[in-house]
């Protein structure tokens, strides 16, 4: 169509006619070269994301530690303080979620023996009414004797303390013949509460005096326990409280020997001065069951199956405790941090610094309430799982004297 237009048209018009057709497709040219410039431009200039080098696995975790040690050198920061008032240390979540759990120790806590001691105030007071005396602590746990002096018990450490015709208990430790003697010469009232293990050491004694037989004691020297059983007769008695002591004993015929021990000893102490004593003496004699307590040997046993596994171990109970000192000396042994504590408000928080797992238990004296209340405080410092540990089951009952015998309904 375009061809045969041109031919019906005048020269001058034909020739502008191609000068405008090949304009107007150089401008398109043009123009796509262009664009075409500017797309190959655009690709060259282009940028290209650098693909990241994964480290090797031993460098990132060297660079992982390094950045968390920063994290744990700013975990206390002392703020400015205001005009008139001190700087607190700012606790990071880091110092807090350190520690995870704690671990209760299984059995921990009162025996049969120191249960039975309690109850016998506890029933002459409901019998007899206060005053009740009582010769020396009932048990070694201020938290008990607080107890039961509000309850209206009174205790002494001499009998002449108490007036005539009184009613006096005596403690869960036991006491010498000559305090029984004097007790009845002054007309005294008296419940026993000396625990029938106990008791059972007083009777060997007395038998192995009367086979005229020199008796050696293992204990520690001032201990109620030690006083009462070195009590049960007037001479051929000697104490021993380390393996140093036998080599300088002087016994009067080595033929004629026989042993007792405390019953709250550390077993594995207990057993060394025995060992010595075989040594010296190969014919002394022993009694025919472990005087140390099966409580005394079970809670010790827990703490030796506990502490491996802790950082801290935390041992509820009294300075005058043996038992509680005894089931610290034992962490202390494994190789564990150990502290002993009369209740929850003598823990340090400083103690768990850097500490994951803690360990609870607590002497034959001590009474739950204070383990409960001290896993409370453990919460609030940041425990947050408490897992008790598998251990022996208790469930020995002594009974009680004549006169205050539990009656069934």
């Amino acid at each position: 169509m375009p061809a045969r237009a041109e031919r019906g048209c005048a020269p001058g018009v034909r020739a502008r006619g191609r000068r405008r057709l090949r304009a107007a497709q150089s401008r398109a040219g043009a123009e796509a070269v262009a664009r075409q410039l500017r797309r190959e431009h655009r690709a060259r200039c282009r940028v290209r994301p650098r693909r990241r080098r994964r480290l090797p696995g031993a460098r990132r975790r060297a660079l992982c530690r390094r950045a968390q040690g920063a994290d744990r050198a700013v975990r206390a920061v002392r703020l400015q303080p205001s005009a008139g008032r001190p700087a607190h240390p700012v606790r990071s979540q880091h110092s807090r979620s350190a520690l995870m759990e704690a671990l209760l120790a299984q059995p921990r806590g009162f025996c049969a023996g120191v249960d039975r001691a309690i109850e016998i105030v506890e029933r002459a007071l409901e019998r007899f009414g206060p005053p009740v005396y009582v010769r020396h602590e009932i048990v070694h746990n201020d938290h008990v004797v607080r107890e039961l002096r509000g309850k209206g018990a009174v205790f002494v450490d001499e009998l002449d303390q108490i007036p005539s015709g009184s009613v006096v208990v005596f403690s869960a430790h036991g006491v010498s013949r000559a305090v029984r003697e004097d007790a009845e010469r002054r007309g005294l009232n008296v419940f026993d509460a000396t625990c029938p293990l106990v008791t059972k050491v007083h009777v060997e004694v007395t038998k192995m005096r009367r086979d005229d037989r020199e008796v050696i004691m293992i204990g520690h020297a001032g201990h109620p326990e030690v006083e009462g059983t070195m009590g049960q007769a007037e001479g051929g008695m000697h104490l021993v409280e380390s393996v140093e002591d036998v080599a300088r004993l002087q016994v009067r015929n080595p033929e004629r020997l026989s042993l007792v021990t405390q019953t709250t000893l550390s077993v594995d102490d207990c057993r060394a001065i025995v060992d010595a004593l075989k040594a010296r003496f190969p014919s002394i004699a022993e009694p025919k069951k472990q005087d140390i307590c099966y409580a005394t040997q079970n809670r010790q046993d827990a703490v030796k199956f506990m502490a491996p596994q802790c950082d801290l171990v935390l041992v509820i109970g009294s300075p005058t405790s043996s038992n509680s000192n005894r089931l610290r000396e034992v962490a202390e042994k494994i190789g564990c941090e150990a502290r002993m504590i009369g209740s929850a408000g003598e823990l340090d928080p400083a103690w768990l610094a850097g500490k994951r797992r803690i360990g609870v238990t607590a002497g034959a004296s001590a009474p739950e309430v204070l383990v409960e209340a001290l896993l409370e405080r453990l919460r609030e410092l940041g425990v947050r799982n408490v897992r008790t540990l598998p251990g022996a089951e208790e469930s020995m009952v002594f009974p009680l004297p004549k006169g205050l015998a539990r009656t069934s309904a």
